[in-house]
């Protein structure tokens, strides 16, 4: 599975930016789809996150009531609006899949896009 994370950019506090993700598999295929975080120094945190298989959809607490993940199947794209964004919300943004269970179970990360929220 590949993924290439795009939408990154520079936006003032209380802006907003749609990040976007193209996937090379169908996202049905996967099992879980979503977003991650990092600054430098730091572990890299999830943001938000689709369980395909079960249908749930979850938010960190950072996240929540500002940001919106979706997906587009036709266009096996994955997608993170954000909006209202702080200076805390600056990091790299990477797009992530799960694909498969138990022993099979696989992990994939896109390159990443900075996003960078000035004050």
């Amino acid at each position: 599975v590949q993924l290439q994370a795009s939408g990154g950019g520079l936006v003032q506090s209380g802006g907003s930016l749609r990040l976007s993700c193209a996937v090379s598999r169908a996202t049905l295929d996967l099992t879980a789809i979503g977003w991650f975080r990092q600054v430098p120094g730091k572990e890299r945190e999830k943001v938000s996150c689709i369980n395909t298989y079960e249908g749930t959809t979850s938010y960190a607490d950072s996240a929540k009531g500002r940001f919106t993940i979706s997906t587009d199947n036709a266009k096996n794209g994955v997608y993170l609006q954000m909006n209202d964004l702080r200076p805390s919300d600056t990091a790299v943004y990477y797009c992530h899949a799960d694909r498969g269970f138990g022993r099979a179970a696989r992990s994939y990360w896109g390159q990443g896009t900075q996003v960078t929220v000035s004050s």
